[in-house]
């Protein structure tokens, strides 16, 4: 049941279709944030959410709205039908923040959106159309998802600064419209690296099995470097081979590799166990909006070999033993692994960092202030 209006302002979350990985984790960093300002500045704070329990925060109001999760066109309805009575009902809303992608029809003073959909800027294949169609079909809508309504928001929400250049042209916004907001860098703080008691070179990579990951790269990549006759090396994806069919072609065609691992879906502290053994990130993803496994592995201080692609460069500022590759080209990704695994690090450089610019901001705190006031 909704409440009524009460005498301050107030903020509407909208969020029901996050419900698992880095918009999961957004979603509870962005929350856990308002549950304190709604106490200090006064603030009411409702949060529309798939299941109250994903991201339970105490100050706010939650309403539980799962059905829009179970078909596209449930969630085209609570997006530009009963989102706006909602926000009558809930009104006068000071803002609305939606925090997955599209942009409701609403009755707000401020309208903001957080986008995570890299997907305008995938350029798929054709046979993912028997592997995963979705990822296709988002690839080849998602620019129109994004577009209706995009230009009524007082701010659009973005996590890198090739993404904000591209929705410039893409959407014709102002340029102060867009927010520039990159996620947290995980502290260094008890990092353990165990990779120097390890016999063999370990890579790893760390990804859903979804064909726009491009895993295909680094297990060709591992062929290759099987036939050549390079021993002392192990490759470790989290892939099992059985959980769709990108991933059971994956396992039907390269499952039979000594050297490839089909570890599997891991916790979060499983990965980080694999991390501190590993010596070696691999990343061939072919796009993302940020690449949070570039983030978690650079605060190892270690090797990582990269996409060439600009998502990878932003993410990896910073970070000290990097080398890139064309993602699609699993021969120079071969002489790479090969180099690090014979003890050549030669190829790797430092990425530099970013210059911050006007229109990033660092903290939810800064965001905030920018949504609400400016």
């Amino acid at each position: 049941m909704l409440k009524t209006q009460e005498p301050h302002t107030t903020i509407v979350v909208s969020a029901v279709n996050l419900i698992e990985g880095g918009t999961l984790t957004i979603l509870r960093e962005c929350l856990a944030y308002l549950s304190i300002l709604a106490t200090k500045e006064n603030y009411r704070v409702v949060a529309l959410v798939f299941k109250r329990e994903l991201a339970d925060y105490p100050n706010i109001e939650y309403v539980e709205i799962p059905w829009p999760k179970k078909l596209w066109v449930n969630r085209l309805w609570f997006e530009y039908v009963s989102a706006k009575r909602m926000s009558k009902k809930l009104g006068p809303v000071s803002l609305w923040l939606s925090l997955h992608d599209t942009t409701p029809n609403v009755v707000a003073e401020r309208r903001a959106v957080y986008c995570h959909n890299p997907f305008p800027f995938y350029k798929w294949k054709w046979r993912e159309w028997f592997f995963t169609p979705k990822i296709v079909l988002l690839a080849i809508f998602s620019k129109f998802i994004y577009k209706k309504n995009i230009t009524k928001n007082t701010h659009v929400v973005v996590q890198q600064e090739w993404i904000r250049e591209a929705f410039l042209q893409m959407f014709y916004l102002h340029s102060k419209q867009i927010i520039v907001a990159s996620p947290d860098r995980p502290s260094e703080d008890n990092i353990l690296d165990l990779s120097a008691g390890e016999e063999n070179y370990n890579f790893v990579y760390a990804a859903s099995p979804n064909s726009h990951k491009n895993f295909e790269c680094l297990t060709e990549a591992t062929e290759i470097l099987q036939d050549l006759g390079v021993l002392g090396f192990k490759v470790s994806i989290t892939v099992k081979g059985e959980e769709n069919a990108y991933a059971h072609w994956l396992y039907k065609k390269w499952g039979h590799l000594s050297s490839l691992n089909f570890a599997g879906f891991m916790t979060r502290e499983t990965l980080f166990g694999f991390y501190a053994k590993s010596h070696c990130l691999v990343f061939p993803s072919k796009v993302e909006t940020w690449g949070l496994p570039i983030t978690e592995f650079g605060a190892f201080d270690k090797p990582m070999l990269l996409a060439d692609l600009p998502y990878a460069y932003e993410t990896a500022a910073g970070c000290n033993h990097v080398a890139f590759f064309d993602p699609n080209n699993p021969q120079e990704l071969a002489k790479l692994m090969m180099s690090l695994i014979r003890g050549d690090s030669k190829g790797l450089e430092k990425v530099q960092e970013k210059v911050k610019t006007p229109h990033a901001v660092s903290s939810w705190e800064e965001m905030f202030k920018t949504l609400l006031f400016s």
